[in-house]
């Protein structure tokens, strides 16, 4: 008659024990449960599998905040300095890289991983900035605009009468590939002669758009705009034909590149903490997960770049993202010297409409 009392009252006593560590374990978790915000650029995409398994392999959950073009979501980020809107920055190139690093607003992180990289890619060796992956921006033309009317064959020629109102580029002043055509026009031409040649553009009514996806989206001809050449990037062809919806299913891209002499840029694109980070070992993680092996097999796909990291599987329709054999590749140094004077120099020839000085 007095065991099960006492056999029920122990049980009591060890349920009590057990749930008093249960919810002390659980509010420990609770307390150090960490939430870590990404500003990336508009065009940032992941696989929602990888995603989710991060969050659940390390307890940390990401909020992706977008900010705009690379451009605009650097700019975002600098003004935010004192007061950090985010632990981590991705999507800021080579065209940006020594206007992040001068305004002081990265934490240095040396990954692991960055011996495994791309030796072309780690422009950064002081580690502020590091590598996740690269491309290669190039105009893309709309392959049945021009099916019977003649393609550009050099820079030069997109200031021609037959061309005139055909091309969209993006505002360099906010856009990172916008930058980047700016500075293949500067390599191509040379300091006094490129101001000349987007004169000349303006006159032939080239559109400037803010963005990449504003300038690809809404006016490039294959989005129902009337702008059938469009700066963007080789693995642009690659994407169309991967997401195409006609049926039978194209063997080919309904876009193609112009490959141009000096007419395309080597581009790479970085990741940072943000300097102020609450959330330093989540955001070290984080790192370290953009380039791992199955992170870095899925950019392609997702983001339409290249993996920063070396043996890398791209999938089969990378057949169609060309390399360039010779991209303007320019160096951060030489890029953080004259940006800003290339950038107010093209805003008061292709927007203010005022002559070249030179």
């Amino acid at each position: 008659m007095l065991v099960k009392p006492k056999v029920r009252g122990w049980s009591l006593l060890l349920g009590a024990v057990l749930w008093g560590i249960g919810f002390q374990g659980f509010m420990t978790g609770w307390a150090q449960a960490t939430t870590l915000t990404v500003l990336t650029h508009d065009s940032w995409a992941m696989d929602k599998g990888l995603v989710d398994q991060f969050e659940a392999q390390t307890g940390i959950k990401l909020r992706f905040l977008k900010g705009g073009d690379a451009g605009a979501m650097l700019n975002k980020a600098i003004l935010s300095k004192g007061a950090p809107i985010a632990d981590v920055i991705y999507g800021f190139d080579n065209t940006l890289l020594s206007r992040a690093l001068a305004a002081g607003i990265l934490q240095r992180y040396l990954s692991p991983q960055l011996k495994n990289l791309r030796a072309e890619t780690l422009l950064d060796p002081q580690g502020y900035a590091t590598p996740v992956d690269y491309g290669f921006v190039a105009l893309n033309y709309d392959k049945d605009y021009f099916r019977n009317k003649p393609l550009p064959t050099r820079l030069a020629d997109l200031a021609k009468p037959e061309f005139a109102k055909l091309l969209v580029v993006e505002n360099p002043a906010t856009s990172s590939p916008g930058l980047a055509f700016l500075l293949t026009t500067v390599a191509a031409f040379g300091e006094d002669r490129y101001l000349g040649f987007w004169a000349d553009l303006r006159k032939n009514g080239v559109l400037v758009a803010n963005g990449w996806s504003e300038a690809y989206y809404t006016h490039f001809t294959r989005a129902g705009g009337d702008r059938p050449l469009v700066v963007s990037y080789t693995t642009s062809p690659a994407a169309e034909l991967f997401y195409s919806e006609a049926r039978p299913k194209p063997s080919t891209p309904p876009t193609g590149n112009l490959l141009f002499p000096k007419g395309t840029f080597f581009q790479v694109e970085f990741a940072g903490i943000l300097k102020g980070t609450q959330n330093l070992a989540a955001a070290q993680k984080f790192i370290d997960w953009l380039l791992s092996k199955p992170v870095q097999e899925a950019i392609p796909t997702q983001m339409w770049v290249f993996p920063a990291l070396r043996g890398a599987a791209l999938p089969e329709v990378f057949k169609w993202a060309e390399t360039p054999s010779q991209p303007v590749r320019l160096s951060p140094e030489w890029i953080a010297a004259n940006r800003d004077r290339w950038i107010e120099e093209w805003t008061r020839t292709v927007l203010q409409g005022q002559a070249p000085s030179r």
